[in-house]
């Protein structure tokens, strides 16, 4: 690791909004390593749960991020498809491989993939100068796709996963979306590529909402939602699909009244408040209701194959303006307070 520095600008988060900008050693490789700088790191829905919501949803002293893209700057000494300068951004975490999951294609149900937000104690975060990986868990960036927006590639993998458990981007079904941030605006933009256009998206910001139709969707503020009195009332236009891409409790309840007989809720946001669901609304008009848990198999390439494919308008899903490292705190409470409607993406050699 010739040439680089011993210690690296990081954001450490250490309680809600409380995040301190620290000198960390940059990480040391082992063979099978590469070390990324990181270019650019996007703010997730989980961020805004450890920094503003939730009271103890974080760890004190652990450096967060997840959805990035970097350029590699050393390698260990077994690895031979990496070198430096190459283009990439990081993959899902890996799974065993052997278990009934893995074997069918459903990685994210993976016997072994551990207890949901837990690490390994040597994992830290792209809200850093620089990230190491295992030479396995990173993919090279397409010819073409600049690293701001390949660093999408996460959270778009998570939306394709929700559409493929709805059975897939179908143009004759009617889809409504609830949650206009992230999940949500990547999943009107993924349905629209794929020929989707009866696609509605409730959405309480007006910012959330602006954005969503610029990318080609009706919206609706929750509260103009009708919802049936009766179990076995439908709306006046239900919908084959809801995507519920918030995970707020109301959000989840009006949605699952929004369906027509046979159609399905699939729960792809996760909040922290649990919903109650009507039973009779549920038998009478045999309605399915399924979760969506990170990424299909092929959930990264395919992810970006689409972002670099043309077919998604890249500069609406991101803000304008990237942020230093010391700006994350403000950033998440923009997002979190509907300020800010895209992607915002950190930029670690800016920090401090």
């Amino acid at each position: 690791m010739a040439d680089l520095p011993a210690t690296m600008p990081a954001a450490v988060f250490q309680g809600i909004r409380d995040v301190s900008i620290e000198e960390l050693p940059v990480p040391a490789l082992g063979p099978d390593d590469v070390l990324l700088e990181v270019g650019y790191c996007g703010i997730c829905g989980s961020d805004l749960h450890f920094v503003v919501h939730w009271p103890g949803a974080g760890k004190p002293g652990s450096v967060e991020g997840h959805e990035f893209s970097g350029t590699v700057v050393a390698v260990g000494d077994a690895v031979t498809d990496w070198r430096p300068g190459d283009a990439v951004v990081g993959g899902p975490s890996p799974r065993c491989g052997r278990c009934e999951y893995c074997l069918a294609n459903r990685p994210s149900l993976c016997l072994d993939r551990g207890r949901v937000g837990a690490d390994d104690g040597d994992w830290m975060g792209a809200f850093a100068r620089y990230k190491k990986m295992h030479a396995d868990q990173i993919l090279r960036v397409p010819a073409g796709l600049d690293l701001k927006h390949a660093a999408l590639v996460e959270p778009m993998a998570v939306a394709l996963h929700g559409i493929t458990r709805a059975g897939g981007a179908d143009p004759a079904k009617r889809y409504l979306i609830t949650g206009g941030g992230p999940i949500g605006f990547l999943s009107v933009a993924a349905l629209r590529a794929e020929g989707v256009t009866d696609l509605v998206v409730s959405e309480p910001h007006e910012t959330r909402r602006a954005l969503c139709e610029l990318l080609g969707a009706s919206t609706v503020h929750p509260d103009d939602l009708e919802i049936p009195p009766m179990p076995h009332d439908i709306v006046a236009e239900p919908f084959d699909v809801v995507l519920e891409c918030s995970g707020v409790r109301g959000a989840i309840e009006a949605g699952l009244a929004q369906l027509k007989r046979g159609g399905m809720l699939v729960l792809v946001g996760a909040g922290i408040s649990k919903p109650r669901f009507d039973n009779n609304r549920i038998l009478l008009n045999e309605l399915m209701i399924t979760g969506s848990f990170v990424y299909d198999h092929d959930g990264f390439p395919r992810a970006l194959d689409l972002l670099a494919s043309g077919r998604v308008p890249l500069d609406l899903l991101v803000e304008a303006d990237d942020v230093p490292l010391d700006g994350l705190v403000d950033a998440c409470v923009a997002l979190n307070d509907g300020q800010l409607a895209a992607k915002v993406m950190v930029v670690p050699r800016r920090s401090v």
